[in-house]
C-alpha cells in the first residue's frame, strides 16, 4: 500500500513539474497588434488541437523560445514574454518583436503569421525575473530596442501586485519615434508610483527626454537612495557598453542580473579576435550520434547559425550565452568565444565543451552535437 501511495504522489509530481515546465508548447495566433510599420506584438493562446490545453506559468521577465522551419533551416528565437503571469493564467502570452528587414526570422513572421498561425515554443526560460531573497526591492532596468518588452512585463506585474518592487527603468531609443511601447508602458507608470520610466534618445535632443546613451551618470541620477540592483537587457552592442558603465559603479557582487536579446554581435568587433580568421570560411564535420556530416561555416556567424543553415536540428534556448541549451562537444579544432559571453562552467570549458550560440569557428574543426529527435516540433 506505501508504495502504491509514493507512486501516486511521484506521478503527481511529475506531471505538476511537466505543467509547469513544458518542452513544449502548442500554441495559436489570436491577434495580432501594429506598432506603427515596423513592430507588432502577438497574442498566443494554447492550440488545443495539438495538445496544449494550459499555458506554463513563468515569472515576469522570463522568454519563451519560439521554433521554426524556414526553408530547410531548423532555428529558434528567444522572445521575452510582455504580459503578465496573470494575463498566463487568463490563456495568454503576447510577444513583440521589432521588423528586421535584412534578418532571417522577422521577415519570414511578417509574411507568413496571421490570426489563427500554429506557433510552437518552448516553455518559460531565463534568469532575468525579481527574487525577493536575491534582488534588492529597487531595480534599475536598463533597456534598448526590444529590450523593454521584459520590463514591460514586470511593470504590469507591479501594477497587479504580483510583484512587489520599485521599478526604475532606463530605456534607450535611437529617435523619440522609434520608442517600443513607450505609450503602453508611461499609462503603467501613471498608476503607480512604483513605477518611473525615463526615455533616453541617442540621435536627438528632445525636450522631456534625456539626450546621449545610458551612461553611469544617468544611473546615479535616476537610481533611487540606497541599495539597489540592475537589471539589463538589449542588444549586444548595447549591453557591452551599458556593462562598462555599470562596472565604474562597483556595485556588490550578484547586484546585476542580465538577459541579452538572442545572437551577439559579429566576433570581429571583439579585440581579442584573432586578425587570420577575419572574414574565412572553415569546414565544419558534425557528429550526431553516429553519423557525420561536413558543412561550411563562416567566420562571422556562430557555430549554432552555421548549423541551422545547413538543417541540423541543433539545440538551442537564449542563444547570447547563458542557458547552455547548445551545449556541445568541440572534437578538434578551434574557435572563438568572446570573453564577455563565455559563461560556461570550468569543467566544460576544460574538458572542450562550448556553447555554439557565441561560439566561432577560426579553424577547420570537428563538432559533437547533442541529438534532438524534434524536427516535427517546429512550426
Amino acid at each position: 500500500m506505501n508504495l502504491i501511495f509514493y507512486l501516486m504522489v511521484i506521478r503527481k509530481f511529475f506531471h505538476l513539474a511537466k505543467a509547469l515546465h513544458p518542452e513544449t508548447q502548442y500554441l495559436k495566433i489570436k491577434e495580432i497588434i501594429n506598432h506603427g510599420p515596423n513592430a507588432k506584438s502577438f497574442v498566443l493562446v494554447p492550440d488545443t488541437n495539438k495538445g496544449t490545453t494550459k499555458l506554463a506559468y513563468f515569472q515576469a521577465g522570463q522568454y519563451i523560445s519560439l521554433r521554426l522551419h524556414i526553408n530547410g533551416s531548423y532555428v529558434t528565437r528567444p522572445y521575452a514574454i510582455r504580459s503578465t503571469p496573470v494575463q498566463a493564467l487568463r490563456g495568454e502570452y503576447i510577444v513583440t518583436m521589432k521588423l528586421v528587414p535584412t534578418g532571417f526570422v522577422t521577415p519570414f513572421i511578417w509574411k507568413n503569421w496571421h490570426v489563427g498561425t500554429s506557433v510552437v515554443a518552448s516553455g518559460p526560460a531565463g534568469q532575468l525575473f525579481y527574487e525577493p531573497i536575491r534582488d534588492k526591492e529597487n531595480i534599475v532596468a536598463l533597456a534598448g530596442g526590444s529590450g523593454i518588452t521584459p520590463f514591460y512585463s514586470m511593470a504590469g506585474a507591479i501594477l497587479d501586485g504580483t510583484i512587489d518592487a520599485n521599478l526604475t527603468i532606463l530605456y534607450g531609443s535611437r529617435t523619440h519615434d522609434n520608442i517600443l511601447l513607450g505609450d503602453e508602458l508611461q499609462k503603467i507608470a501613471d498608476q503607480t508610483s512604483k513605477v518611473k520610466l525615463v526615455n533616453i534618445l541617442s540621435d536627438e535632443d528632445v525636450t522631456g527626454y534625456e539626450h546621449g546613451f545610458i551612461t553611469k551618470e544617468l544611473i546615479k541620477k535616476y537610481a533611487p537612495a540606497g541599495n539597489y540592483s540592475i537589471f539589463i537587457s538589449g542588444p549586444s552592442v548595447m549591453y557591452q557598453f551599458a556593462m562598462k558603465e555599470v562596472d565604474q559603479l562597483h556595485l556588490a557582487p550578484g547586484r546585476v542580473r542580465h538577459e541579452l536579446n538572442g545572437n551577439n554581435a559579429s566576433p570581429y568587433d571583439f579585440a581579442d579576435y584573432p586578425a587570420a580568421a577575419k572574414d574565412k570560411n572553415f569546414k565544419l564535420t558534425v557528429i550526431t550520434r553516429d553519423q557525420l556530416t561536413t558543412i561550411k561555416a563562416a567566420a562571422n556567424e556562430s557555430l549554432l547559425v552555421a548549423l541551422e543553415r545547413a538543417g541540423i536540428v541543433a539545440p538551442s534556448m537564449c542563444r547570447s550565452g547563458v542557458c547552455s541549451a547548445c551545449r556541445s562537444r568541440l572534437v578538434s579544432g578551434k574557435a572563438f568565444i568572446p570573453a564577455e559571453f563565455d559563461h560556461r562552467r570550468a569543467a566544460d570549458a576544460e574538458f572542450g565543451y562550448l556553447n555554439t550560440c557565441v561560439s566561432y569557428p577560426i579553424s577547420d574543426l570537428t563538432l559533437e552535437v547533442p541529438v534532438h529527435d524534434y524536427a516535427n516540433q517546429f512550426g
